[in-house]
């Protein structure tokens, strides 16, 4: 029975309309700053900075991404502003400390982290969670899941047994979730997939341990057809600078 409820709730997520009206609103995703570009998913200080000047020169609105999620499921009937753009991060680098946070807090801009907790104080290209908790402490900060681990669940549904894979899904939904809530104290109902790997078992396997939306990385535009478990980013890369960046930016919003 239990079974059943879950999957008519994952059924009427996958498929829930947004509220009427239409809209195109890009998530723009980052990795990592730095002064120096060190691979391809590094944008350059100086870089965010330009992105963050053009929006706000070209009359564009940054919103949390919690006010998209509730916009869309309904939960919010308040009219989006007439250029609306998110900005998330994934992994939670220490950059995002070093780099991000000032430019954030000096444009007043929301940003959601998506976060694998096994990172956190742990690995040297991570934050601690004294940072996180710094970060989040400006109003400017949400905090969501990324996995416990950042696993490739294609490669590892091919290694695993059933059973050891099926264990090792609940285990990197389940446990982030409780981490971070734990941590926190806020509710952590968003999850962006690792490498953009998701299928349907995926999708319902999220929806059962209580995420009610989760990210991808196709480089488009959320609209109201898009559902709520399956939402598109633009993972930006070094080259999404200057003109080019404000075409992606444009088109993206339908202008």
């Amino acid at each position: 029975m239990r079974h059943l409820f879950f999957s008519l709730i994952f059924v009427l997520l996958l498929q829930a309309p947004a509220v009427a009206g239409d809209y195109h609103v890009p998530v723009l995703l980052y990795h990592r700053l730095g002064p120096t570009v060190v691979d391809s998913m590094t944008i350059t200080t100086k870089d965010f900075e330009s992105h963050l000047r053009f929006l706000k020169e070209n009359g564009y609105t940054v919103i949390p991404l919690k006010q998209l999620l509730d916009h869309k499921r309904g939960a919010d009937v308040t009219p989006l502003p007439a250029k609306p753009v998110v900005i998330v991060e994934d992994d939670a680098h220490k950059s995002v400390y070093s780099d991000m946070l000032p430019l954030i807090k000096k444009y007043n801009v929301p940003v959601t982290l998506f976060v694998y907790p096994s990172a956190i104080s742990n690995a040297s290209y991570a934050m601690t969670w004294e940072e996180l908790h710094e970060a989040k402490a400006t109003g400017l900060v949400d905090i969501q899941s990324h996995t416990y681990w950042h696993p490739n669940f294609k490669q590892e549904r091919k290694k695993l047994l059933p059973a050891d894979f099926d264990k090792l899904v609940s285990t990197q939904l389940g446990k982030a979730k409780a981490r971070l809530e734990k941590e926190f104290g806020t509710a952590v109902d968003q999850l962006a997939w690792p490498f953009g790997i998701y299928d349907d078992d995926l999708l319902q396997r999220a929806a059962q341990a209580g995420y009610a939306a989760t990210f991808t990385i196709e480089r488009r535009p959320v609209t109201a057809a898009d559902s709520l478990m399956k939402l598109p980013r633009y993972l930006l890369v070094d080259g999404d600078r200057g003109d080019r960046f404000g075409r992606i930016v444009a088109s993206a919003s339908g202008g």
